[in-house]
């Protein structure tokens, strides 16, 4: 049988990057293939090239056996190829009919149509299990109904070639479990998945083959059930990944941070934040566990000073914030940061990052009046000789300080804004998914960092969906349903079962 997917020779460069350098490997028909690899190894832009977002400077893709000229994403679904991106392409305020018919609406009669289309999503809803409400409003699904939504779009648009970039990093195990049933399905159809992720465990449970890329090449070709996690972490590392990383015994100093009866509301009224009550030791990594959007995200803007709650107070170290009576939070994160406390954001490039700037600029964003000379003017020497010494330290690939940092990968970027904050020796680190997105390798380096804090006594408050992050770093867990604290643990007490029931809102008796 001719493969579905064929790569012959494709390189692709941006300026001095060589994102793919002569790439070839096939996929076969009615397969799940996993393409892994680190941040920067080329994966996306080979999967962007398939989907006619980039060309190829030079190489071929087959599909179906047939060369094909994809030069925009228009080619590529009219070739049977779809697209599930990791973050979703939907209109929240419109329904789920509305949203599969954008962008495919055929004419200007959408009324006439409207029906038709709602009996084909039902029709396709019954056949894959995709348990979807074709008249349900985005904003009012869940993350995991919304990925559901994204697959109904490329079935409804004929795609026999899927492609899913990490399509499991904002869902619940169970969640997980449910969407790897549906491609399974899928497969079961004879259609064709491309996998993109991390999760090398998923790679194992749910891949066919798995192609390893490394440096913009291809390393390596395996079926799956001929190798291993610890082979393919090799491969795409190119060295061994340590499984449990070296952390000294549990031994919490005075409390750092405690926060007390927090309350936070939105201009409507509804409670986003309700009777937060948390402690954070120096010497411990306190994890919130929970499904994104349950209120970890508000709680950490309000302690980096971006967001002033409702009600509530926060200590650090011993003294009272400096929150009650203001009328906004101009000026917050400056204070907090002269306090001690760092903060890495969840979100990287909205809060962590300016992608037009250089990677030097970037690495003092925040910290500016820390590289000045005596006059008052910065420092530039100084400036450049730090930035160095942090590309260096945090393995920053490449290691040029003068590169846009928006030419990064996401991992490297990542790496930037965890050398900036760990450089300013805080009493408090505020983590927001630390390795959301990143490779092995990577989170193998930010877990060795953060568990270094915690070992000379740095407080931590970390936010991850990854239970297995939560795991590997914590000290004790507090799980977050609806805007409360639903349940708090030792990690001794780890049980996926008993959390994925706390963030579904099984409330603490």
């Amino acid at each position: 049988m001719q493969p579905a997917v064929e790569f012959r020779n494709i390189s692709k460069a941006f300026g001095p990057v060589q994102a793919n350098a002569d790439v070839s490997f096939s996929i076969a028909k009615g397969s799940i293939h996993g393409v892994i690899g680190e941040n920067g190894a080329g994966k996306s832009t080979l999967m962007s090239i398939l989907y006619g977002y980039y060309n190829a400077d030079s190489g071929q893709v087959l599909i179906d056996g047939q060369p094909r000229e994809i030069r925009t994403s228009h080619d590529a679904i009219a070739l049977g190829i779809g697209m599930v991106h990791q973050h979703f392409m939907l209109v929240e305020n419109m329904t789920v009919l509305d949203n599969v018919m954008l962008g495919a609406e055929g004419g200007f009669k959408l009324k006439s149509k409207r029906g038709a289309v709602e009996a084909k999503l039902r029709e396709i809803c019954d056949k894959y299990r995709l348990d979807v409400d074709p008249l349900a409003t985005i904003a009012d699904l869940s993350v995991g109904a919304q990925q559901r939504v994204e697959i109904l779009k490329q079935i409804y648009r004929s795609a026999e070639i899927l492609i899913l970039d990490e399509p499991t990093a904002v869902l619940t195990a169970q969640e997980t479990a449910a969407l790897f049933e549906i491609l399974r399905l899928f497969k079961d159809q004879g259609k064709t998945i491309i996998l993109i992720t991390h999760k090398l465990q998923e790679i194992m449970d749910i891949t066919d083959q798995v192609t390893v890329m490394r440096a913009g090449r291809v390393v390596g070709a395996v079926a799956t059930v001929d190798t291993t996690k610890e082979q393919l972490a090799g491969m795409m590392v190119g060295r061994p990944i340590q499984s449990e990383l070296p952390r000294k015994p549990y031994n919490p100093g005075a409390p750092v941070l405690r926060v007390t009866n927090l309350q936070l509301a939105d201009a409507q009224g509804v409670k986003l934040l309700a009777d937060i009550d948390l402690t954070v030791r120096a010497g411990e990594i306190v994890a919130i566990a929970g499904v994104s959007g349950n209120g970890q995200s508000e709680l950490m803007e309000i302690l980096s000073g971006m967001r002033l709650p409702s009600s509530g107070s926060v200590e650090f170290m011993g003294k009272e914030m400096p929150i009650a009576g203001r009328s906004n939070a101009d000026g917050l994160p400056a204070v907090f940061r002269d306090m001690g406390i760092a903060h890495v954001p969840e979100d990287r490039l909205r809060d962590g990052v300016v992608k037009d700037f250089s990677v030097m600029q970037n690495t003092v964003f925040g910290y500016q009046d820390r590289v000045t000379n005596g006059l008052g003017l910065f420092d530039f020497d100084a400036i450049a000789k730090r930035c160095a010494h942090l590309l260096e330290e945090f393995d920053v690939r490449p290691k040029d300080p003068n590169v846009r940092i928006g030419l990064l990968s996401g991992g490297n970027q990542q790496k930037v804004v965890i050398a900036r904050e760990v450089s300013a020796s805080p009493k408090l680190m505020l983590v927001g998914q630390p390795t959301r997105g990143v490779d092995i390798g990577t989170i193998e380096s930010i877990h060795t960092q953060l568990l270094r804090l915690r070992d000379e006594g740095v407080a931590i408050l970390l936010v991850s969906v990854e239970l297995e992050e939560v795991r590997a770093l914590a000290d004790r867990i507090v799980v977050m349903s609806g805007g409360r604290i639903t349940g708090e643990l030792k990690v001794e007490e780890f049980d996926t079962t008993r959390i994925g029931l706390l963030m579904g809102g099984m409330h603490k008796s």
